[in-house]
């Protein structure tokens, strides 16, 4: 860059910094939505992280602008909805799959969801605005503030109500793997504050409160402290080995099931069916010398209470490899204390003889789709349970199955939440060696859902540094290393089979994964501090 784009570059950034932060009315508001569905095309499957340097100052500009609490928290929240609006557009599509029955949850779905969501982007930038000092006005302690505020209001959005943590802004780097090994230091959460942080630093150049060699400099710092992340990423990886669990040949089930079939009551068992049929044909045609081990089909994939019948078990039982398991997503039913039914949407590991060796339930339940929590107002069934609401399992195990190190398994979106994939040490436990994500991205189609599903499922193997095997009834299915390398896919919408064999895990856990979040909040409490600190700087 010459000296005269150092010079001219401060004063146009000025100029449209006056002209966002002069807006009033519905113009603010509708530039606000347009820069948080800019930010969204950073996250998964469009990956243009660039974009951040464009949405978080047009937003902070407009911020500018407030001159009250009102307007203040307004510019975020519709920043906000104009973010999860596009980032979650595709949740809709589950409710196609039966219009007929939830067409009225439709407005709901696609605006609902983004209308709660956006409180928490509100109540960030009502924080900063609130925070605001004389030293407000300078960009770099206004964008330090920002990035704190941010991260913490997206860490609640990861916990509050059960939360929701999904398309937090650190995802964005899943693309680029040698970044995203930052995770495994200091989460995702972590990554999203460092991201939004150096976002945020081009509104110091249009401040003109801020010596332009300092707001240079500092938008410099942070682009090389990516960088040198960058750089350490890339060499985590040089060093990253390539080692896979002895004796374990894993092959992936992906059948491709439309959601309209799957439960249907004359497709139910041809389903099944189907999926044995790829268990065993596979076989046949496999060229790899190491044999397969264990078969792993999907979340649901067999639609039908495997408790209850003898023969399904033994038919099961015919298609598990010898010595082996099939593992496989089914719903399970049981007598609750008054003699009610209670419903779990669970995992099933069935040796040769049809015997159920192993079982997890579900624990983290989907809201609306799994269970409805509010029944008092809406006298309804859950999505997903064709009415009928499912129950929540105990929480995340370690699991002991035949010929497999300890596993942790996670059904659906339980993958998604951040330091909530494993179960807590406790003396004398076994911690698991890997972590086994059983979906049913078919409700989705093909939108932008599956792929956020899969990125995020990749972040949680880095945090962990441990390897992760999802399989999906219709993408993605996939092996996933200790440092998020892919070793095995099966692509959306694919019809087959992949055999993989497992990696290994790291001899010990990362730094997130002795202090989860532990990090992250040291970081964040760095940063208010900062923040706080340059507010008093006239």
């Amino acid at each position: 860059m010459t000296a005269t784009d150092m010079t001219t570059t401060p004063a146009r950034l000025g100029r449209l910094s006056a002209g966002l932060a002069g807006l009033t009315g519905w113009r603010r508001l509708l530039a606000a939505a347009g820069f948080g569905g800019l930010a969204t095309l950073a996250l998964p499957p469009a990956d243009v992280v660039p974009l951040l340097l464009i949405a978080f100052p047009g937003l902070l500009w407009l911020l500018d602008g407030a001159r009250t609490r009102r307007q203040a928290f307004a510019v975020g929240w519709f920043f906000g909805f104009g973010h999860h609006l596009l980032g979650l557009y595709w949740i809709s599509a589950a409710l196609f799959t039966d219009i007929e029955r939830f067409w009225w949850a439709l407005p709901l779905s696609a605006a609902g969801l983004p209308i709660l969501l956006a409180m928490f982007t509100g109540f960030a930038t009502l924080l900063v605005w609130t925070l605001r000092g004389r030293g407000m006005g300078q960009g770099l302690g206004k964008a330090v503030l920002f990035a704190a505020s941010w991260a913490l209001f997206e860490w609640l959005r990861g916990h509050v109500f059960t939360g929701f943590p999904w398309n937090l802004i650190g995802y964005g780097w899943t693309g680029v793997l040698p970044v995203l090994q930052g995770v495994s230091l200091i989460g995702v959460y972590g990554l999203s504050l460092l991201t939004v942080l150096v976002a945020a630093l081009p509104v110091a150049l249009a401040d003109p409160a801020v010596p332009r060699r300092r707001a240079w400099g500092a938008l410099a710092a942070g682009l090389a402290l990516f960088a040198a992340l960058g750089a350490w990423g890339g060499l985590r990886l040089a060093g990253a080995s390539d080692a896979t669990v002895p004796d374990v040949r894993l092959r992936l089930v992906q059948p491709a099931i439309d959601q309209r079939l799957k439960w249907a009551a004359g497709e139910r068992v041809r389903n099944v069916q189907q999926q044995m049929e790829l268990s065993v044909a596979a076989a046949a045609d496999s060229t790899t010398a190491a044999p397969v081990t264990h078969v792993i089909w999907a979340e649901t994939a067999v639609p039908l209470f495997l408790d209850q019948d003898a023969r399904l078990r033994q038919a099961l039982g015919s298609v598990t490899p010898p010595g082996g398991l099939l593992i496989t997503g089914v719903p399970r039913m049981e007598a609750g204390p008054e003699g009610e039914p209670l419903y779990y949407n669970s995992l099933a590991a069935v040796d040769g003889s049809g015997a159920v060796t192993g079982r997890f339930d579900k624990f983290h339940l989907v809201p609306f789709g799994e269970y409805m929590p509010l029944r008092r107002w809406l006298p309804v069934g859950a999505i997903a349970g064709n009415g009928a609401e499912f129950s929540a399992g105990p929480g995340p195990v370690s699991l002991d199955l035949k010929g497999l190190p300890p596993v942790s398994p996670l059904i659906c979106y339980e993958v998604i939440f951040p330091g909530a994939v494993l179960p807590a040490s406790q003396d004398g436990a076994t911690r698991p060696r890997w972590m086994l994500n059983l979906t049913n991205d078919a409700w989705y189609g093909n939108t932008a859902g599956p792929y956020q599903h899969f990125a995020i499922a990749r972040t949680r193997a880095v945090e962990e540094g441990m390897p992760l095997v999802r399989v999906a009834n219709t993408g993605i299915s996939g092996v996933v290393d200790s440092h998020g390398r892919i070793t095995a896919m099966l692509p959306l919408g694919y019809r087959g089979v992949v055999d993989a064999a497992l990696p290994e895990a790291l001899p010990t856990p990362t730094l997130y994964g002795r202090v989860g979040d532990g990090a992250f909040g040291l970081l964040l409490l760095t940063c208010f501090a900062v923040g706080l600190r340059a507010r008093h700087r006239g």
